[in-house]
């Protein structure tokens, strides 16, 4: 008898003992993972509410919007960017046929072109990431920018411990406590 046909004879015999544990491991695995799959898929289609912590409904001019934290978790690097906070959104009443756009910023935005990340989705179910700028504080303003078909503009500022506590908390533990 050769090497080679020892080796794979021992090749062999390795694989036909572990196939059964890696095929358990392949339907184990799945079944391990399912509860979540549920639970991220009610949050995606809105029968968990909007996000992890509703923050409310908000008027901005003349309309209405309900706003969340998709999860609460800090802010995550998501590549050039920098750190991203989720916010989902969802219009009410008239804003569902009158809002063109949505846009969400940390600070002011000084005109439409710099209104901030854009929500994107239904009108009924909106999601954005907020880009949390390097030099940001806990105490900066939230501001929500809605954009009607009419082409006007309407804002609405909300501090972001308001908004996102668990960023704000975020930034104060990255800012060494000083506000």
């Amino acid at each position: 008898m050769s090497a080679a046909t020892l080796d794979r004879s021992a090749a062999s015999r390795f694989w036909r003992r572990w196939r059964f544990h890696l095929s358990a491991l392949v339907v184990l695995v799945p079944i391990a993972l399912t509860p979540l799959y549920f639970r991220q898929l009610a949050l995606e289609n809105g029968t968990a509410g909007l996000g992890a912590r509703e923050i409310g409904e908000r008027k901005v001019g003349p309309w209405s919007v309900r706003l969340a934290e998709f999860d609460l978790l800090p802010p995550q690097v998501q590549g050039p960017a920098g750190p991203v906070k989720q916010f989902t959104l969802a219009l009410a009443g008239a804003g569902v046929t009158e809002v063109r756009a949505a846009y969400l910023k940390i600070g002011k935005p000084r005109s439409l072109r710099a209104a901030g990340s854009i929500f994107f989705g239904s009108p009924y179910r909106q999601t954005a990431g907020l880009p949390i700028p390097e030099r940001t504080s806990p105490d900066a303003e939230v501001w929500l920018t809605l954009e009607g078909w009419d082409g006007s503009m309407q804002t609405q500022a909300l501090p972001l411990a308001e908004a996102s506590p668990v960023a704000a908390d975020w930034l104060r533990s990255r800012n060494g406590g000083k506000p």
